[in-house]
């Protein structure tokens, strides 16, 4: 048609060099009869490489099974805590100092009391072998492990001064609750009541623990024959020193050594301190990446040995504070004095509860034991306490 803008072909080089006008159906010059030229085509539209597409999906898929993920460990410990609140004694809560704020920004004090006497129950058995507070503070990144020997002499309302173990066994947590928050002066937020004879359990379902050994040990004190001929030839249970990966069946027999022949000033303290040992390197291992990935499967499993007020978006919380947290290792003592009924106890002298105090809350260096205490010394270390 008249007016018609014509299609042209560019020619860039030889004879041809210039603008020719083509005509629809016309072959173009230098073509021959190969083909014919059909007029002009719409623009083709550039395809984005395929490798984009294939991250954009893959991307998608993670972000769908990490929510899933989440949602099903959310509901598996959901399920666990809501049976660990069950077992915890009438009265616990309501003696605790109720913490109003996140464990994420504001320092919080977990008391943890250990029972080693199985079949007993949470409620049935109020014997605490392991006492134990467990301090956060997300703004310094630090948690500190405050133990308190079980023979400890303090104030126990309506006991007077006798051991702290006493609390336990007379008025259940929530006077121990009281009594620990009395003696050391800091609220106790929230508490954990760990049964160790159901612990190893939880040992086998994160894949074991690894526990630093302080020294050898030969023990005898639990024989696992059933004949008294085949134990007295037995050479008893043996822990070589340094690192070594535990099953729960060992980390239980490990926890439960009372005597080490090889140490004659092995006593309770060194026995708590293997007990708090096991504690924290599970802890440790239920903060590890392989048993978060195993979460949704487990989870209602690693609070079977438990009783507590935490909730279970409280324990994601301690946990994320834990895995960021480097570690300091406080321990309240004395000297052992005999009562006049003839019972062994420790009882703190001078300043030593003071500096241990204003060292937990970061308001002044850690400190060790004072050389010549012995193993009932108190102190902070950044490592781990040396047994004996």
């Amino acid at each position: 048609m008249p007016g018609e803008a014509k299609p042209y072909r560019v020619y860039r080089g030889g004879r041809q060099k210039g603008r020719v006008p083509l005509q629809t159906g016309a072959v173009p010059p230098g073509d021959g009869q190969r083909r014919r030229y059909a007029g002009p085509q719409p623009a083709r539209k550039e395809r984005r490489p395929r490798w984009r597409r294939r991250i954009a999906i893959a991307l998608g898929v993670f972000v769908i099974l990490v929510v899933v993920w989440a949602v099903a460990s959310y509901i598996a410990i959901a399920s666990g805590i809501s049976a660990a609140h069950k077992r915890l004694p009438a009265g616990t809560t309501e003696a605790l100092s109720h913490q109003g704020s996140l464990l994420l920004s504001s320092p919080s004090n977990i008391l943890i009391l250990g029972s080693d006497h199985g079949g007993g129950g949470h409620q049935a058995d109020n014997h605490s072998d392991s006492i134990m507070v467990l301090r956060t503070d997300p703004s310094r990144h630090r948690i500190t492990y405050l133990s308190i020997p079980r023979d400890l002499r303090v104030p126990i309302p309506g006991l007077g001064d006798t051991k702290v173990n006493a609390a336990m066994q007379s008025g259940g947590p929530p006077l121990a609750i009281k009594t620990i928050e009395s003696y050391i002066g800091l609220p106790i937020d929230h508490v954990i009541i760990v049964d160790f004879s159901q612990f190893k359990d939880v040992i086998d379902a994160v894949g074991g623990i690894t526990v630093n050994v302080p020294e050898r040990i030969i023990s005898k004190f639990a024989c696992p024959y059933s004949t008294n001929t085949r134990c007295s030839r037995w050479q008893g249970w043996r822990f070589s020193k340094g690192p070594q990966h535990m099953s729960g069946a060992r980390a239980l027999i490990y926890s439960r050594v009372r005597k080490n022949a090889l140490n004659p000033a092995d006593s309770d303290i060194t026995r708590t301190a293997r007990q708090q040992d096991v504690l924290q390197a599970t802890l440790h291992k239920m903060t590890s990446f392989s048993t978060l990935v195993k979460l949704p499967f487990i989870g209602g499993n690693l609070t079977k040995p438990l009783a507590t007020d935490l909730s279970a978006f409280q324990f994601m919380q301690l946990g994320w504070v834990y895995k960021r947290a480097s570690a300091l290792h406080c321990r309240l003592g004395g000297v052992v004095q005999t009562t006049p009924d003839g019972q062994s106890v420790i009882v703190s002298e001078g300043d030593d509860k003071t500096r241990v105090i204003l060292a937990m809350l970061g308001k002044t260096a850690p400190l060790p034991p004072r050389p010549g205490e012995g193993p009932y010394g108190a102190g902070c270390v950044t490592g781990s306490f040396a047994a004996g």
